[in-house]
């Protein structure tokens, strides 16, 4: 695992972004596995300026989204597929056809889950995974749990992960209980992979994922197995490591 250490979060936005569009460049036709939340919202917008500016041209990217609420339709702007239109899709010149989210308003779980499962493998598999980290070790909305998931599958949502998600509902009723979330073995099929992770607040878990056992129970832990992660931190989430 390779470690940049960034002063702040918004360094951290510029380092990955710088990565992201490198690989962009390198293959324009790559297919980038997407993360929402508020951890990659720095990088992209760093990738819409570059847009603008003349420097990247999104059309020839594939995009293909983490996971997404289950009972959300595409309209509710707590979506997932609504925070990547307003956070990139919109503003870069993307296809459109080329952009894939599981469809939360699918009622039939297993259903769903395969096939967006048969969609990732259509493109060929990710060439470039971004992943932020939850505060109990959650990648996509993969929690904590016995075994590791292999496929995108429906999740239960943990009770830490629901109040994590409260401030963006108006009542905690609303927070979806469930989601559709690629599975680790999903995940690990990545060339390459990008853990972003920002604050103190992240600094133990993070030390638990990059310096503990492999375990289910920490489930980014994983990636300790894959050949090529980086990941791009900044002091506060470092805090506890020596890196």
């Amino acid at each position: 695992m390779k470690i940049y250490r960034t002063a702040d979060y918004q360094e951290m936005s510029r380092t990955a972004a710088m990565i992201l569009a490198a690989q962009i460049r390198l293959k324009p036709d790559c297919v980038l596995g997407l993360a929402t939340g508020s951890t990659p919202v720095g990088a992209y917008e760093e990738l819409i300026r570059q847009y603008r500016a003349g420097y990247l041209d999104f059309s020839q990217v594939r995009a293909a989204n983490l996971d997404e609420y289950r009972g959300l339709t595409r309209d509710n702007d707590q979506s997932y597929y609504y925070f990547m239109q307003q956070n990139l899709f919109k503003h870069v010149n993307i296809r459109p056809e080329n952009t894939f989210i599981p469809d939360g308003s699918r009622q039939d779980s297993d259903e769903e889950c395969a096939r967006y499962e048969a969609v990732l493998s259509q493109l060929g598999g990710v060439d470039l995974q971004i992943l932020g980290l939850g505060h109990n070790g959650h990648i996509g909305f993969n929690e904590p749990a016995d075994t590791f998931a292999k496929v995108t599958h429906c999740v239960d949502l943990t009770r830490s992960t629901i109040e994590a998600n409260r401030r963006f509902f108006e009542k905690e009723e609303d927070v979806p209980r469930q989601a559709y979330s690629m599975g680790i073995g999903t995940i690990m099929r990545a060339k390459k992979i990008l853990l972003l992770v920002s604050g103190s607040e992240k600094a133990a878990i993070l030390r638990e994922v990059v310096a503990g056992p492999v375990t289910p129970r920490v489930p980014a832990s994983i990636l300790q197995f894959h050949p090529d992660v980086t990941l791009i931190a900044d002091e506060a989430a470092l805090s506890r490591l020596n890196a």
